[in-house]
């Protein structure tokens, strides 16, 4: 008995020091790169401007749950108002249905940066940039009012237990005591084909833009692979988990669980090390190395 508690307690030290660094990394880490673009007049270009709102949202989606979970690691009993469940349904859903339309964003400036180069400067422009910034924070706003507008007046009259370490629409509809047919069908329509259709529009636009990247010059052409390398690799573990909730949103499979941690806890830190790594405009070529190069040249001139 004693050695069974002796393992059980160092699972769950072990599980809450590892998600507890995943988390401070991840949110410190999105901050930085915020920080050094919003203060680099070198960072002033719109996919630069569009990856520090990436990472605004990141860090929004780091914060809307895992604290929470963390807290909860020392609470025997786990419990949630009705008024928190909804609340995070609907910050779950607006922090991703506005980097849904920021990848999108991301992915047409890749594309006139790369197909028109001569004109780049002229369609995307700061002005531009600010209002498909908006758009994306309400498309994803009105994305989340919309399901919240059929969510809040469900009667639950059955268990009140949420199989996860947060709230999400189909996890609470488990515990309605009426027939939610029509309702799966408007979360499919909702969240899964609009997540496919985001999806498959992303990586045509990508495909024509790997095209177009063969027949230029390959010092120019391995720029531009780097710089896509990170696109590609975020919208896929981005839309991959996002895809398989809402395509199958009412079928629960014991993948779940990972995927959901992976979504919310892990995602927002591969972020910025992705597009860190693998973004080559600048010298040092990257938003985290760039802030910690200035901080050691000005250590130097003390």
């Amino acid at each position: 008995m004693a050695h069974t508690n002796e393992s059980v307690v160092s699972e769950f030290l072990f599980f809450f020091a590892i998600f507890s660094l995943v988390y401070v990394t991840s949110v410190l880490g999105n901050i930085v790169i915020v920080f050094t673009i919003s203060s680099d007049s070198h960072l002033n270009s719109p996919m630069y401007f569009l990856l520090s709102n990436l990472s605004f949202i990141d860090i929004c989606q780091s914060n809307f749950a895992t604290p929470k979970m963390l807290v909860d690691f020392f609470v025997e009993h786990k419990t949630i108002s009705f008024e928190g469940c909804m609340a995070q349904i609907f910050l779950l859903h607006s922090f991703v249905g506005s980097e849904t339309m920021l990848l999108v964003t991301m992915a047409y400036d890749r594309f006139i940066a790369i197909c028109k180069p001569l004109h780049y400067s002229t369609i995307m422009n700061r002005r531009l940039s600010i209002i498909f910034v908006f758009i994306s924070w309400s498309v994803g706003i009105l994305h989340s009012v919309s399901h919240l507008a059929f969510t809040v007046d469900l009667p639950f009259c059955g268990p009140n237990e949420v199989d996860s370490f947060f709230c999400d629409l189909p996890l609470v509809m488990e515990l309605t005591c009426m027939d939610t047919y029509e309702m799966e069908i408007m979360t499919l329509t909702n969240s899964g084909l609009i997540s496919l259709g985001c999806f498959l529009a992303l990586i045509i636009s990508y495909t024509i833009i790997l095209i177009t990247v063969r027949h230029r010059s390959s010092s120019r052409s391995s720029k531009a692979l780097s710089t896509l390398t990170a696109h590609i690799t975020v919208v896929i573990l981005f839309f991959g988990p996002c895809i398989f909730f809402y395509i199958w949103p009412f079928s629960r499979l014991s993948v779940d669980k990972f995927l959901s941690v992976f979504y919310t806890v892990c995602t927002p830190l591969l972020n910025p090390i992705i597009y860190s790594v693998r973004n080559g405009d600048e010298k040092p070529p990257c938003p985290l190395p760039l802030i910690f190069y200035r901080v050691a040249l000005r250590s130097t001139k003390l």
